[in-house]
């Protein structure tokens, strides 16, 4: 039998003993040694050979991962072991590091009950190493720690012994430091890393070993050993005594949680609007394998032969073929035409997959990543929420006209696959618009339509996406249908800083904008309790709110005035932006008796318009997306780093010196960082390393407001100048 296939039947006899599972990501920064640090442990799961392992990136199956050295996508991987005695299952998730791919960390939270970080020793926490344990521990992921790469530190850095000690505190306190702030309260003690407790290890995956304070102990090693043999290079003499699996595999079996013990505090937080005393609940916090299935699709991978490919952790029940499972989103049942669990890059066909376990679904339709799957119909989880957003678009279009068909569904299954990416249609000139969160993330996405669905494509230079907002407020601004038989008055102002930043935080449930929980939050958070209690929709960061008393049809013409706002707010009136950060109150209406003179085409109209007079009067101004950018280099080069920044409307942030060493920490507009690496390099002979995380966006200053707008509006085939008020009024 196939090696594979093998192990697959070892992991379903193991799936059944919940006790002894392990759901853990290994996530870090860009190039900290993740997937290097996985292979060792595949390479004791029996999949590839020891001496290959560190070298071989087995979990970097794809093409391009290969090619370009990083993660790009987040893989799985089920791994049976023996352990002091004991057979324990591990599913494992590799992580991407590059911001670029974030989303891919975040969706994988979802799945685990515990991360192992692993930081970079030379390099220490960096700003990808502090979003992803964010991120975890939003989750309710328990952490350990893994400080990579000490061999450099002796033979690069030539740090001494008492040195490299103070070296590891450091991260260490920096690392609880992020624990303290954002663990919940009640775990903060337990979940603080701790040399003494044997929660975190280091060494160096490449050469395969490792120490923690237990197994220091247990084979009798002393850092000066580790130091005498880091400098005379003796690996091997470390990898005998302390191998890196053994240790890697101690940490996670006594440190990271099972699924059943975990689910009982990640459930109500996961959960937060289910009833944890419904039988569902109850099954859930215990993590019941024989009770209904419940469980969230946090991955969707495209076969070609099998379709779509649900990624899911169960919470709880068993699915096997022939399963019927309810898709929350969609509202539909579907039957599961297969199960399996993912092996790297190949899914292997189970029997079943049991609660608190990672596995494969085959035949549920249309999924998306997110979605709550269940037995019977029940409250949906709390939606996975990426911190980043598209901030580059590209216009995309079939070289051939008769490959748009094929375009259009490679666009969907990439957009199923990464739902960070974002797919429009440009209506007036039939292109597509794909957008996605930076450079390298859009090339991937071209490499893929090209290479792996196979259509020739032609796309535009990339384009920073721009947000509308306002400064100020205006109305009631009167709005009349086409046929002047139908009237709406507005007032728009921007909404307050404290309801933007509850959105953002998930703390306000968009979907349901009429739900008791989300007025009781705004009231909370200073709105009117009349206005919280009239909410007609909450859609990205904007509020309507009907305004009214007593007006007659308003509930045939409800939906139609939704529609109206959303359109008004996918495109602002100033560059067709999408809007962000504004309360619109409808005043007044006024609506012609018959039905047939308020349809569609005169309803959804007449609440544009005077939004967009409205907007115009109060104040449009546009907000840029922005980078965190962290340099690293020579202090020699440090001025020549922060005219070249400075020259590209960079803010400094921070600045720390250690040694020779210089760290930058500046903010750059998105639209100013095309061409940034070949800059840099050429600022500092090539000796600095930059890494760059998403910033939100930030008020464009005033003196480049008139020019954007007017490119804006060129590249999109309309007038320079932006229309007036007026021009939205008299129509």
């Amino acid at each position: 039998m196939a090696r594979k296939e093998f192990v697959v039947d070892e992991v379903q006899k193991l799936m059944d003993n919940v006790v002894n599972i392990r759901n853990v990501a290994i996530i870090a920064h860009v190039d900290h040694g993740k997937t290097t640090l996985t292979d060792s442990l595949v390479a004791r799961a029996g999949l590839i050979s020891k001496e290959l392992a560190g070298q071989q990136r087995v979990m970097d199956f794809d093409e391009q991962e290969q090619a370009r050295g990083i993660t790009i996508k987040s893989a799985n991987i089920s791994l049976g072991f023996l352990f002091e005695g004991k057979d324990y299952l591990i599913n494992l998730i590799d992580t991407p590091g590059h911001v670029d791919f974030g989303f891919h960390v975040t969706r994988a939270m979802r799945a685990v009950d515990g991360v192992c970080l692993v930081i970079d020793s030379v390099e220490g926490v960096m700003p990808q190493t502090e979003t992803n344990l964010r991120q975890a521990l939003k989750e309710r992921a328990k952490p350990i720690l893994f400080i990579n790469k000490i061999d450099r530190l002796i033979n690069e850095l030539k740090l001494s012994s008492e040195q490299m000690q103070q070296r590891f505190l450091k991260i260490i306190g920096q690392v609880n430091k992020i624990i303290e702030n954002n663990a919940p309260a009640d775990k903060k003690e337990e979940w603080i890393i701790d040399v003494t407790k044997g929660n975190v290890a280091f060494g160096t995956a490449y050469n395969k070993w490792a120490l923690s304070i237990k197994s220091m102990r247990k084979f009798n090693i002393t850092f000066k050993d580790i130091y005498d043999k880091c400098v005379s290079e003796d690996h091997k003499f470390l990898v005998d005594k302390s191998p890196l699996d053994e240790v890697l595999l101690e940490m996670i079996v006594t440190h990271l949680p099972n699924p059943q013990f975990a689910q009982k505090y990640r459930i109500p937080t996961l959960w937060k609007n289910g009833d944890l005393t419904s039988e569902e609940g109850k099954m859930m916090l215990q993590c019941d394998s024989k009770a209904k299935v419940v469980g969230v699709i946090f991955g969707i991978v495209y076969d070609e032969h099998a379709g779509e490919v649900g990624v899911v952790r169960l919470f709880s029940g068993t699915a096997e073929k022939g399963t019927q499972l309810y898709l929350a989103s969609k509202k539909i049942y579907g039957k599961v035409q297969q199960v399996g669990v993912f092996m790297g890059q190949d899914r292997v066909s189970a029997e079943r997959v049991i609660a608190g376990n990672i596995g494969a679904l085959v035949g549920l339709k249309d999924l998306y990543v997110g979605e709550t799957v269940s037995t019977d119909i029940i409250e949906p989880f709390e939606q996975i929420k990426h911190y980043s957003e598209p901030v580059i678009t590209k216009s995309i279009e079939a070289k051939d006209h008769k490959d748009l068909p094929k375009l259009i569904e490679a666009l969907r299954s990439l957009s199923k696959e990464d739902p960070s990416i974002k797919v429009e249609l440009n209506q007036e000139t039939g292109e597509h618009l794909l957008s996605g969160n930076g450079e390298l993330h859009l090339e991937i996405i071209e490499y893929k339509i090209k290479n792996e669905k196979r259509v020739n494509i032609v796309t535009s230079p990339p384009l920073v996406v721009y947000r509308e907002t306002l400064y100020g407020k205006a109305g009631p601004i009167e709005g009349k249908s086409p046929n002047k038989h139908n009237k709406v008055k507005v007032v728009v102002e921007p909404l307050p800083e404290n309801i933007l930043a509850a959105i953002d935080a998930g703390e306000i449930i968009t979907a349901k904008p009429k739900a008791r929980e989300v007025w009781e939050k705004l009231v909370e958070l200073g709105m009117d309790r009349a206005e919280a209690r009239s909410i007609f929709d909450i859609y990205g960061r904007n509020i309507l709110i009907n305004g009214t008393k007593g007006i007659q049809y308003l509930n045939e013409v409800e939906e139609l005035l939704i529609q109206g706002f959303r359109e008004a707010m996918d495109k602002g009136p100033l560059a067709k932006q999408k809007v962000t950060g504004i309360k619109v109150t409808i005043t007044d209406i006024g609506l012609h008796e018959d039905n047939i003179h308020r349809g569609p085409a005169q309803m959804i109209p007449t609440v544009k318009r005077p939004i967009y007079a409205a907007m115009l009067i109060a104040g449009t101004t546009l907000k840029e997306p922005k980078q965190k950018v962290l340099i690293n280099t020579l202090q020699d080069y440090a001025g020549a780093v922060i005219n070249m920044t400075n020259g590209r409307r960079g803010q400094l942030l921070d600045m720390q010196q250690e040694g020779e060493n210089t760290s930058i920490t500046t903010l750059l507009p998105v639209a100013d960082m095309f061409g940034f690496s070949n800059e840099l390099r050429g600022a500092t002979q090539g000796r600095a390393i930059w890494y760059q995380e998403y910033a939100g966006y930030y008020s464009m200053p005033r003196e480049l407001l008139s020019k954007t707008v007017r490119l804006v509006r060129e590249r999109q085939g309309d007038k320079p100048d932006p229309p007036t008020p007026q021009e939205f009024l008299d129509m």
